[in-house]
């Protein structure tokens, strides 16, 4: 119980906050997963990771706030749509925000851009860049193949990242390789982080990134990008959810 409150949940807390994006449903999910797991709990039998197990449950529940049309809807557009990559603006307020502010107010952007994700994308992003599962424990959870999840991880990684790029791309961008002539460096490179590349594609890579500052600042920016959604922040589960989740554990245990 104490596992579950003290590592797991705060866990699932920031999951249901970046996928229903509206506070009351979020908490309403961290109730429901906790007090589901912790009555199914002793029937847990460890053929999966705990966190997988949990997420699988608080996914179900996500699905479920969706369908009752409790959340912001979102509509579920290809990322192909050249709306869907409308870029991330800064202030033009005279006064510039110190250092710690402009932290939060990127992460408050990293925020923004998960969020502006269609579900079935948010949902690989959060669970493989901001959970850290891996991108076998991600198909798991979501029931699909793993090959499935990293098409849809690639995908999200590179709207994020170019919502965020007017903050992390330098105004002016360097010149291109001789020749003019770039590859696909983003998504060669988010294939790369998953291992999905052949070694001998893996030089190419390198060699290219050494001789164009451009695709190295864009390459640069993804690393950044996914930098910055690993470093997300926990959420507090409020006392009143633990205690009716210590309340739902201790009356399975009782009742065995």
């Amino acid at each position: 119980m104490e596992t579950l409150l003290a590592e797991q949940a705060p866990r699932i807390a920031r999951f249901a906050a970046r996928m229903c994006k509206n506070r009351a449903d979020a908490e309403e999910v961290v109730q429901e997963t906790l007090i589901a797991a912790a009555r199914t709990l002793p029937n847990f039998r460890g053929d999966a990771a705990i966190s997988t197990w949990m997420y699988t449950i608080a996914r179900s529940f996500c699905i479920k706030q969706r369908r009752r049309g409790r959340t912001v809807r979102q509509a579920d557009t290809s990322l192909d749509d050249p709306q869907s990559h409308a870029a991330l603006t800064l202030s033009d307020d005279q006064d510039r925000p110190d250092r710690e502010l402009g932290e939060r107010e990127l992460g408050q952007a990293v925020e923004d851009a998960i969020g502006e994700l269609a579900p079935m994308y948010r949902e690989v992003l959060v669970l493989r860049d901001v959970e850290g599962l891996s991108a076998a424990e991600v198909a798991e959870t979501l029931g699909l193949r793993v090959d499935a999840v990293k098409s849809r991880l690639h995908r999200a990684r590179l709207a994020v990242r170019d919502r965020l790029s007017p903050m992390l791309m330098p105004p002016q961008l360097p010149p291109t390789a001789p020749g003019g002539q770039c590859p696909d460096v983003l998504a060669n490179y988010s294939r790369h982080l998953e291992g999905d590349m052949r070694p001998e594609m893996c030089a190419e890579l390198e060699n290219h990134l050494s001789q164009c500052p451009r695709c190295q600042g864009m390459c640069d920016s993804l690393r950044r990008t996914l930098s910055l959604c690993a470093r997300a922040p926990g959420q507090a589960v409020p006392p009143s959810t633990q205690l009716l989740v210590r309340v739902a554990l201790q009356r399975a245990l009782d009742a065995r």
